[in-house]
């Protein structure tokens, strides 16, 4: 681990093994920060996309395993399409200018969501990063992009249903595992911990299966201001916290 961030963990009193397995990370307030400058929202996006690989490498040298950040819902669909067209291109770039990154920190990229209404430059850039990191088996990272929890579910639904359709699943065979396993974060842990930026006291259709017993921690800090000590102030807080699991004592998730 980077030095650096190892003496931060120090400093904090934290351990490694302390640490949550996988963090997702609503990367929210692009807009407003730009708003409280006077600029566009669209540089909030530009500045708020450079965050991204400090947080990505501050998560790799700590030992996180998964990283899951909300860079895209399917309901930003809605948003004016210069905006729309910003924040794709935006992926594009980063996909491809962060890939000697991602090799350097061992990060394998992983896409969660629906490829439905992406372009195809989006979707290749996507694939080939994918293909270019599949070795990797440090930190994963999933970046939640068209993404709808709902949407996701619905999904998985369907296809469950056409399996018990085909006489290949049994209704009485279903469980949380198979539900699990038919949604797009198909083998990916539950998040441990889930952090807002700027401060929003909702969830936004995000993992909404996923983080049933996750840990929330919302900061009023605006994703383009959002830094490594930031993390790992979240990361204190999470520590400090009492996970029951619906019991009376801390457990593991199984």
């Amino acid at each position: 681990m980077a030095e650096s961030t190892t003496d931060a963990l120090k400093d904090l009193g934290i351990t490694p093994e302390q640490l949550p397995r996988h963090i997702a990370i609503i990367m929210d307030g692009n807009g407003r920060w730009a708003k409280q400058r006077g600029w566009p929202r669209v540089f909030g996006h530009k500045e708020g996309a450079k965050v991204v690989p400090r947080i990505t490498t501050a998560a790799s040298n700590l030992g996180l395993r998964y990283l899951t950040l909300y860079s895209f819902s399917i309901e930003n669909w809605r948003r004016p399409q210069e905006e729309i067209d910003t924040l794709m291109q935006l992926c594009v770039d980063y996909l491809v200018t962060q890939r000697p990154s991602m090799m350097e920190n061992n990060v394998r990229l992983v896409h969660v969501g629906s490829r439905d209404g992406l372009s195809q430059k989006v979707l290749d850039t996507f694939d080939e990063t994918i293909r270019y990191t599949a070795a990797n088996t440090g930190l994963s990272l999933c970046l939640a992009l068209n993404y709808g929890s709902r949407s996701e579910i619905v999904d998985g639904v369907r296809r469950i249903a056409a399996q018990v359709q085909a006489g290949t699943l049994r209704p009485e065979d279903i469980d949380e595992a198979k539900v699990s396993n038919s949604l797009y974060t198909a083998g990916i842990p539950d998040p441990d911990l889930v952090v807002r930026t700027a401060g929003q006291m909702r969830i936004s259709n995000f993992l909404l299966w996923q983080i049933s017993y996750a840990e929330l921690y919302v900061t009023d800090v605006f994703w383009p201001d959002f830094t490594d000590q930031h993390l790992l102030a979240a990361i204190k807080d999470y520590v400090q916290r009492d996970r029951r699991f619906g019991g009376l004592s801390p457990q593991p998730p199984k």
